[in-house]
């Protein structure tokens, strides 16, 4: 499953990506926020995505902020998680591919709606690569999370 969710500043493409997605018939949940809210905090919509990736590591994300790092920094707090602020599809494919990144973060006043489309499809379908050296540097990623 696909879950998404942005603050108030990603809302509008937040809306795009999942029309788009629902319409080519991908299972995407959306978290919220439903309406603009000048008031809420990025930190707690990183949360409700990263906590449906704890639940299950099959899982995959969508956080969308103005310029992605503070959803990101949020996110990657959470054990498990490994989010990536990407701005192209090439850079999104390596994320999964090398690092096998479980949240995408996209930067909603850096990228139009038609790029952060493309951005989306293509992270989506791209696999983690699976190589020795890419499980051996996850694997010490997971040993910080334990310090």
């Amino acid at each position: 499953m696909i879950y998404i969710s942005s603050d108030h500043r990603g809302l509008e493409l937040k809306k795009y990506l999942v029309e788009s997605l629902v319409s080519v018939g991908l299972g995407i949940v959306d978290l919220g926020p439903k309406d603009s809210d000048p008031e809420d905090d990025y930190p707690d919509f990183a949360k409700l995505v990263a906590e449906k990736i704890q639940e299950d590591f099959e899982n995959m994300g969508v956080l969308i902020c103005a310029n992605g790092v503070g959803i990101s920094i949020a996110a990657n707090k959470l054990d498990g998680i490994r989010a990536a602020l990407s701005w192209n599809p090439k850079h999104a494919a390596s994320s999964r591919n090398d690092d096998g990144t479980n949240v995408l973060v996209l930067p909603a006043d850096y990228i139009t709606k038609e790029e952060a489309l493309e951005i989306l499809h293509t992270w989506l379908s791209t696999n983690f690569s699976g190589e020795d050296r890419h499980i051996r540097r996850i694997q010490k990623i997971a040993e910080l999370e334990e310090i």
